[in-house]
């Protein structure tokens, strides 16, 4: 049996209030690598051509307001 099944079991057997406090535990686990993760991108170059494009288009009018 996987660890990715394991975890799919011990989930499933949570109570509603278990669930509910694994849930919010996992959303912030998940943003936490997601903000890790751009921070390091960022930190390696990786998105300076994105803004450059962004920084451009918007110089030029073409921003998308949102």
């Amino acid at each position: 049996m996987s660890n990715v099944q394991e975890l799919e079991i011990a989930v499933s057997q949570l109570s509603a209030n278990e669930l509910r406090q694994f849930s919010e535990w996992f959303e912030e686990f998940i943003a936490d690598q997601w903000d890790e993760k751009i921070e390091a991108d960022i930190l390696a170059g990786r998105l300076d051509a994105v803004g450059k494009s962004a920084d451009g288009d918007f110089l030029a009018g073409r921003a998308n307001p949102l």
